[in-house]
């Protein structure tokens, strides 16, 4: 979600990619609730951050996403001279009915947003 708001939100200042520790599978809800947003990932692949290591990437920015309780296995990427860490929950681990998981992540949804807007006005 984050990438895919960073890329609309700060289009012409900024390109975002994203990885986890492994490629996993799109949640089909986040992709329900980005369409909800009008940006549309049901395309978008998970990619496998040590990818982008060997291939000798440099980023201005390294924003992980995490929760605290998840902070051990979160990406690290070296060599980065600005580390953000936003700390939003898993949305693979919310409970309840698909309809009660939806609501929960339109929620984290509309927070990653508020970050993406205001990082995107204050990062150069």
């Amino acid at each position: 979600m984050a990438e895919a708001f960073l890329n609309k939100l700060g289009v012409n200042k900024f390109s975002a990619e994203s990885a986890g520790l492994e490629p996993g599978v799109l949640n089909p809800l986040v992709v329900e609730s980005m369409k909800e947003a009008g940006i549309d990932i049901s395309g978008n692949k998970t990619k496998e951050v040590f990818e982008f290591f060997k291939q000798g990437k440099l980023y201005s920015y390294v924003i992980t996403v995490c929760d605290e309780a998840s902070a051990e296995s979160c990406p690290v990427f070296p060599g980065m001279a600005k580390q953000l860490h936003w700390s939003f929950p898993d949305p693979s681990v919310f409970k309840g009915t698909q309809g009660e998981k939806l609501a929960q992540i339109r929620k984290l949804r509309d927070a990653i947003k508020r970050k993406v807007e205001e990082f995107v006005s204050f990062a150069q």
